[in-house]
């Protein structure tokens, strides 16, 4: 399917970074390791190395990630890319100073164990940046998200599953989005911004 989805011209959400990255991203240690889950065509993963950081992004499509390291070029930086489910990936320990999850929907199974990985490789200081969409979103008129309430998400489960970080922030809100031709309009989200503290 992401394959398929990335295999055109078009960005598929388009190229400006996530508007709720782009008004957080200074939280993330400058200069850091930074890691992006799911990035697709990479527009977050470039926006962060324009900013200085060290990028690595993460994607089960091979097809998304060469858009990406292309769209990186195109943009006078580089970033890492390595293509891999999530299933299987290995995050590693206290190596990231930034991990960016924007629209990650995964199985709540998955998502619970990639959110004990992301506290343990976090290093000391390090910030997970999250906004995916929530429940709420199935009544939104705006188009985004996977149709499965099992893919979504809430604030209330990613306290329990990021208990060992501190939240900075942590709020269900509804917002205008516009990125691409699959995120748009009125949209119901839940964002994080949470510190791994010393």
């Amino acid at each position: 399917m992401w394959d398929q989805r990335y295999n055109n011209e078009e960005f598929a959400y388009g190229t400006e970074p996530n508007d709720f990255l782009k008004s957080e991203f200074a939280q993330i240690p400058k200069g850091g390791k930074v890691l992006c889950l799911a990035e697709g065509e990479g527009r977050n993963a470039v926006f962060l190395a324009k900013q200085g950081y060290d990028v690595t992004a993460v994607d089960q499509s091979p097809v998304g990630l060469v858009k990406a390291t292309k769209f990186a070029a195109q943009n006078g930086v580089k970033i890492s890319t390595i293509v891999a489910d999530l299933n299987d990936y290995d995050l590693g320990e206290n190596c990231w100073d930034g991990i960016v999850s924007i629209a990650a929907h995964v199985p709540s199974f998955l998502r619970k164990q990639i959110h004990t990985q992301t506290v343990k490789s976090l290093s000391d200081n390090g910030v997970f940046i999250l906004e995916a969409y929530t429940e709420k979103q199935l009544e939104m008129d705006g188009i985004g998200g996977p149709p499965n309430k099992e893919l979504l998400m809430s604030l209330a489960e990613l306290k329990e599953e990021l208990t060992d970080l501190e939240f900075v922030i942590g709020q269900e809100v509804e917002r205008h989005i516009s990125e691409g031709q699959y995120h748009q309009g009125e949209s119901a989200v839940v964002q994080v911004v949470a510190r791994k503290s010393v």
